[in-house]
């Protein structure tokens, strides 16, 4: 088994996986499993604290999640994200090291640069970009 097999064995032991229901080949939306109701609640309260803190990588996820997904989903989506991680340090002993909430604007530059640009548009801007010396 890989690493990433076994932390999403503990992921679906916890019960924050997403569901899965394919029949005939079509992707359909489904529930999560049940899971541990102790560690899922742990789970929950932790995500709601990690959102509340602005600054911070999973805030920003889950922002990024919430226009796409809605709220609960995306909630679920960063619960994922922090077992997977606790995971991570505990097998692992890694160190956990905060991305900070500009991680995926700096990760693609350009995807950020064109997001920002058809926003501006969008209000009704006509923009030129210039690059900085």
């Amino acid at each position: 088994m890989t690493k990433h097999t076994v932390a999403a064995h503990l992921a679906s032991w916890a019960g924050v996986c997403p569901g899965q229901n394919e029949p005939a080949g079509r992707q359909r939306s489904s529930h999560t499993r049940g899971g541990n109701v102790y560690l899922r609640a742990a789970l929950g309260t932790a995500a709601l604290a990690a959102i509340k803190h602005k600054e911070s990588f999973l805030a920003a996820r889950y922002r990024r999640l919430y226009l796409r997904r809605g709220g609960s989903r995306a909630l679920v989506a960063i619960e994922h994200t922090i077992i997977v991680a606790i995971w991570h340090l505990l097998a692992n002993g890694e160190v956990f090291k905060e991305l900070g909430p500009d991680y995926y604007d700096q990760h693609n530059k350009d995807r950020a640069k064109s997001r920002a640009v058809k926003e501006l548009e969008r209000l009704g801007y006509e923009v030129h970009l210039d690059s900085a010396a």
